[in-house]
């Protein structure tokens, strides 16, 4: 009794072309499409009816992980609201790295000043915008030369009378 032969179910074309390729005629293996149980593209599902804009934006943020920065963006539109405006006038915010938000004031008083009420401040970017990270405010006066360079620079009295 012959026993049967994976080559007697293909056709020839096939049987040829795996010949020419050097493969055995078993070695061909027959896609199958399976059928996916695709709740989405079933119709009268959950899930189907149109949502609104700004819901589309919110998931597409929240997948992405963009709600920390824009949280930051946010806090730097909205920086008159949060610190008052007659503090707006005198202090902006310059930089945010690793929690540490920088504000820069117009003046050393103003920057004196803003840092007794400092916790007043970080308590309305905590709880309006938790989202940002923010866990310290540091201010600064106006911006002097100076020269330190980098994160590197020595301590020491700087420059002399070098220059001739």
């Amino acid at each position: 009794m012959r026993m049967s032969d994976p080559a007697d179910d293909l056709p020839e074309t096939v049987v040829t072309y795996l010949r020419l390729r050097g493969l055995p005629p078993s070695a061909r293996r027959l896609k199958r499409r399976r059928r996916r149980e695709d709740d989405e593209n079933q119709p009268f599902t959950a899930g189907r009816d149109p949502r609104g804009l700004g819901e589309v934006i919110t998931s597409l943020t929240r997948e992405a992980g963009w709600e920390g920065r824009l949280s930051q963006e946010d806090l730097v539109l909205r920086w008159a609201d949060i610190a008052g405006a007659e503090t707006a006038q005198h202090a902006a915010p310059v930089a945010l790295s690793e929690g540490m938000l920088t504000v820069q004031c117009d003046s050393t008083a103003w920057a004196k000043n803003l840092q007794f009420i400092r916790s007043a401040i970080l308590t309305r970017i905590v709880t309006e915008l938790p989202e940002a990270g923010i866990t310290g405010i540091r201010f600064i006066g106006p911006d002097v030369p100076s020269w330190k360079w980098g994160p590197r620079a020595i301590p020491g009295r700087g420059p002399r009378d070098t220059y001739g």
